[in-house]
């Protein structure tokens, strides 16, 4: 997506690496070769705070983790929903200072843990919030009822894949009864592209970098992503979290110059169809000499482009899957449940993407504003 009075915000993406050491040796009479020596091991990934105003696992860290598992929850109908994510602060803390046995040893590295409600709990305590609102129903749904919606969201990210599970099982286990998983999804981002200056972005499933286009600035977090105001949802914003299959034989058999038709950028560099750089916002009034446009009428960048839809820009934080189906799990954060609902609207009807995609699983959450030792998560909506 991208706006007219300004270049597209971008966000940098983190994609895994990892180093292999290697020893030699030598048999027989001769004495032994010098043995190399072990590189160092990489240093662990510096620690997130898990306070603050905003929660973290949105904005920070920054590049996202190459990580993620995301776990959607119900409770029970007496549960007290204010103690309940005390806990689950109290319990975040712990874990990301490897403090709670439950880790195992482990150590949390860069593991951030983010909260969010859905929009019955919402409602429960107070109907005109923000995040109130459930999701409507779109085109190629194929969803059950236990993936649709959710009154809990808990994603987890980290440098260390290992921590997903543990830390899923030891906030579950602090939950206890008061919750009973719906669903869960693990996924993982690839390798970083260069797009501009010093920014980059991972490639997605289909082959094309995925998340040029995004706020990026801390005037742009303020105007697109954070929900304003104080108490209770101030410092939060609205998370839209949807899984997606991805039809990759289909997609595979087309062109390279028909796959980009479908996204309206080159799939190597990202740049739009219409030229530039791929930093550049795509120019959709430009024309080849016969008249035809050179971002198609059906191309992605048109369709999502929130100058044609009318809305803000989406934080989006994206991941890979491969299970249960090759696909995406979709994750956006904007402070307007409108920049997601009414740029898929736009999308539903002519979008050359969605040809491609089946989407398995969709919800909408309240992220919750941060919190620290004197305000426990939650405790400003859910007293």
């Amino acid at each position: 997506m991208s706006r007219a009075d300004s270049h597209p915000s971008r966000r940098a993406f983190l994609g895994a690496t990892g180093a292999v050491a290697a020893t030699g040796l030598t048999a027989g009479c001769e004495a032994p070769a010098p043995q190399p020596s072990r590189p160092p091991s990489p240093a662990s990934p510096t620690r997130v705070s898990p306070t603050g105003r905003h929660q973290a696992g949105i904005t920070l860290p920054q590049p996202a983790q190459p990580n993620l598992l995301a776990v959607v929850a119900e409770l029970g109908d007496a549960v007290a929903v204010g103690p309940l994510l005390a806990e689950l602060g109290q319990t975040i803390h712990a874990l990301t200072a490897g403090t709670d046995p439950r880790l195992l040893g482990l150590p949390p590295g860069d593991l951030t843990v983010t909260i969010g409600v859905g929009p019955r709990l919402v409602r429960m305590a107070d109907p005109s919030l923000p995040g109130a609102a459930d999701l409507p129903r779109f085109s190629r749904e194929q969803i059950a009822p236990q993936a649709r919606g959710g009154d809990l969201l808990v994603q987890i990210c980290a440098s260390d894949p290992l921590l997903l599970p543990v830390v899923a099982t030891a906030l579950l286990q602090q939950a206890g009864h008061r919750v009973e998983e719906r669903w869960r999804q693990s996924g993982r981002r690839g390798p970083n592209i260069p797009v501009d200056k010093g920014i980059s972005a991972p490639r997605n499933l289909l082959g094309f970098i995925d998340g040029i286009v995004g706020p990026h600035t801390t005037a742009e977090h303020q105007r697109h992503l954070w929900l304003a105001g104080p108490a209770p949802v101030g410092g939060g914003t609205i998370a839209v979290v949807r899984r997606m299959e991805l039809d990759l034989p289909r997609f595979t058999a087309l062109s390279v110059a028909d796959q980009e038709a479908v996204f309206g950028r080159r799939r190597a560099t990202g740049v739009p169809l219409s030229g530039g750089t791929a930093a550049w916002d795509p120019n959709l009034g430009a024309k080849t000499p016969d008249g035809r446009y050179l971002v198609p009428a059906d191309a992605h960048v048109r369709r999502a482009n929130p100058n044609v839809v009318g809305v803000g820009l989406m934080l989006r934080r994206s991941y890979s899957t491969d299970a249960p189906a090759p696909g995406l799990l979709f994750i956006s954060f904007q402070n307007d449940l409108r920049t997601f609902t009414n740029t898929l609207a736009h999308m539903d009807d002519s979008d050359a993407l969605l040809r491609f995609t089946t989407t398995t699983a969709s919800a909408t959450f309240l992220i919750l504003p941060g919190f620290d030792q004197q305000h426990p998560l939650g405790a400003k909506m859910f007293h």
